[in-house]
Formats: structure tokens, C-alpha cells, sequence
């Protein structure tokens, strides 16, 4: 595939993960799963494009979604777990026990960098991240990663044996 038609597949799809972020913060409730399902789209642009590409796109989407949306929860989720697969890409290479106290630092991180940027950035209004309250969402949020990195290594095993074949012909 020639760089042109590359940039311009990210370029799509970083508009359709604004739109569905969109939606994500207009509903509440989605926010946390469209972020998750937009963070899938890294993956794609990874497996089929390689490079720069699907930084380009978690850097373009993360930025849009932070200036555009009314609130900025759904982007600030993405910008935090949109980068994980890459992550998670390199971390597999490793032995499996150092890669899960790797990863398991690397979620305490995103959530830590989470918490304080929606706190003393955004000024969102969330009683959960403050108080006694916090504590119980970090285990409850390690625990959500935990399964988030179980799932996405399915996909990425049923992508690659299912799905990738049938649309392999489209990417050319």
C-alpha cells in the first residue's frame, strides 16, 4: 500500500474514533467502552501498517477529542489507553512474568496520570477520584485492565486468523 493511501486510512479512522468518542462523552456510560473500542484501531493500523502510522492516529485522535469535546473524559480515557497496545506489543517480547509486572507498572502509571490530569487539568467532577473512594476505583481499574489486556490479545489472535484474510485483498 503507497504511503498516500496509508495516511489517508488513518486519517479515516481517526475521524470515525472522534466521531464514536463523540458519542462516548455525549452518553456517558459509552465513554469507558468506545474508548477501549478506539484503542482496537491502534491495533489495526499496527498489524496493517506498521510505522508511524498508528502513532499518527493515537496523536491526531487524542488531541482532536481533547479540544473538541464538550466534556473531556472519553478523550482524556482514550489518550490514556490509546497508546497501550503498542505498548503491549513491545511488552509481549519479554518473559511472561517480567511483561506482567511491566504491564501491571504500566497501568498504574496511565491511571495514575489519569487520575491526576482529570482532577487538576480537566476539573472534572468525579467524587470516586477523590476520598476513600480512590483506592477501590485503582483495584477495580487494575482488575478492568487486567481483563481490557486479556480480550485484546484475543482479538488480536482472532484479527489475525478470521478477519485478516477476508479483508487482506481490500488493503493492497
Amino acid at each position: 500500500m503507497k504511503g498516500t493511501k496509508k495516511l489517508t486510512l488513518t486519517a479515516l479512522l481517526a475521524a470515525l474514533a472522534t466521531v464514536l468518542l463523540t458519542l462516548g462523552s455525549l452518553v456517558e456510560v459509552l465513554d469507558l467502552s468506545l474508548a477501549a473500542i478506539v484503542s482496537c484501531f491502534v491495533v489495526f493500523l499496527r498489524i496493517e501498517l506498521g510505522g508511524v502510522y498508528p502513532y499518527l492516529f493515537w496523536l491526531v485522535t487524542s488531541i482532536a477529542t481533547l479540544l473538541l469535546l464538550p466534556t473531556g473524559s472519553a478523550g482524556l480515557l482514550f489518550a490514556c489507553l490509546g497508546l497501550y497496545p503498542l505498548c503491549k506489543a513491545v511488552l509481549e517480547r519479554l518473559h511472561p512474568v517480567l511483561e506482567w509486572v511491566l504491564k501491571l507498572l504500566l497501568a498504574g502509571c496511565i491511571l495514575t496520570a489519569f487520575v491526576v490530569v482529570a482532577k487538576f487539568v480537566l476539573l472534572l467532577p468525579d467524587a470516586i477520584l477523590s476520598g476513600w473512594l480512590l483506592p477501590v476505583f485503582l483495584a477495580v481499574a487494575m482488575t478492568a485492565f487486567v481483563l481490557y489486556d486479556i480480550a485484546l490479545s484475543r482479538l488480536i489472535v482472532y484479527y489475525g486468523l478470521r478477519i485478516r484474510p477476508r479483508i487482506s485483498r481490500f488493503l493492497k
